[in-house]
C-alpha cells in the first residue's frame, strides 16, 4: 500500500468524512522521482462543525502521526465543516509551487540535499 493510499484510509476511517481528497505533491518539490513526501488533504466532515482550525488540524495530526513521523515532509490540511465546505464552492485552494527550500542550493543541484 502506498503512503498516499494509507494516509486516506486512516482518514476515512477515524472521520465521517463527506469529501475526502489526498493528493501527493511531492512532483511539484525537490525530491527524487515517485516520493511521497509532499501531500495536500480535503477533508469536509460534520465533526468540524464549530471546530477552530488548531483543533480540526490537531485531530487530522494525532490520526497521521505514524505518517508525520515518517516519510511525510509536508501536510497541506484544508478542513471543512459541511457549511464551510457548501461557502467554499466545493473546492480548496490550488498549493503553490515550490519556491524554496534546497532547489536553489548549488549542494542540492550537484546531488546532494535532501
Amino acid at each position: 500500500m502506498s503512503l498516499q493510499q494509507a494516509i486516506e484510509q486512516k482518514l476515512a476511517n477515524a472521520f465521517d468524512s463527506h469529501h475526502l481528497m489526498v493528493e501527493n505533491e511531492s512532483h511539484k518539490h525537490n525530491v527524487p522521482p515517485n516520493s511521497e513526501t509532499h501531500f495536500k488533504v480535503t477533508l469536509m466532515a460534520p465533526e468540524f462543525e464549530g471546530q477552530g482550525k488548531v483543533k480540526r488540524h490537531q485531530s487530522v495530526y494525532r490520526v497521521l502521526a505514524e505518517e508525520m513521523a515518517g516519510g511525510v515532509h509536508a501536510l497541506a490540511l484544508h478542513v471543512y465543516s459541511p457549511k464551510e465546505w457548501e461557502a467554499s464552492g466545493q473546492a480548496a485552494p490550488e498549493s503553490p509551487n515550490c519556491m524554496g527550500g534546497s532547489k536553489n542550493d548549488p549542494a542540492f543541484v550537484s546531488g546532494g540535499g535532501q
